[in-house]
């Protein structure tokens, strides 16, 4: 995973490899995971508790308690619970987010997957996500699971990102390309 200066992102690191750690110690890697996956769903989509989560305000014991009672209602592993009641207890569920990131990127990595974030101007059909499915793999010599998004405003071409590497084939940036090189010429 990516160093950076941002002591959110070290603090997320940090509880993310820890767990990752326990789980695939204990060969629960897959079941936290998916744990972690509808945790997040649910703070992406629940703007109360997604608020309850980035705020400061919040002492310590109303975190852990609300975190709780979250816990015993949806009824995880007890290795996922009590992971998050210790991030609670901690006051660290502003990284939360990023935690389960940095958790599922770990997982992938130890499954042999890397992620690629393409973006397209338009939808991508089967057979071109399967021809840049199998072109990604071979490139990064792993399997390859692709998160798309559409941005009409690249006109045309591919961004890709993979890992810290990104390929742009977007008609945008060639047309800018193209008029930074015509004010040269002036």
């Amino acid at each position: 995973m990516a160093t950076s200066s941002s002591p959110v992102s070290g603090v997320a690191e940090r509880y993310a490899l820890s767990l990752f750690e326990l789980a695939r110690d204990e060969g629960q890697i897959d079941s936290v995971e998916s744990e972690l996956t509808q945790f997040g769903r649910a703070i992406d989509e629940n703007s109360e508790l997604k608020a309850f989560v980035e705020s400061p305000l919040f002492s310590a014991e109303d975190q852990v308690a609300a975190v709780s009672a979250i816990v015993e209602s949806s009824r995880p592993s007890p290795l996922t619970g009590n992971f998050l009641k210790v991030v609670a207890a901690n006051r660290r569920l502003f990284a939360l987010p990023g935690m389960i990131r940095g958790f599922q990127q770990m997982a992938a990595a130890h499954r042999g997957e890397v992620e690629a974030e393409v973006t397209s101007a338009q939808p991508l059909d089967d057979n071109q996500r399967r021809e840049l499915g199998e072109t990604l793999g071979a490139y990064a010599k792993k399997t390859v699971t692709m998160r798309e998004t559409v941005d009409p405003a690249i006109l045309g071409g591919l961004i890709v990102k993979i890992g810290s590497r990104q390929i742009d084939t977007s008609l945008r940036t060639k047309l800018n390309s193209l008029k930074l090189a015509l004010k040269e010429v002036r």
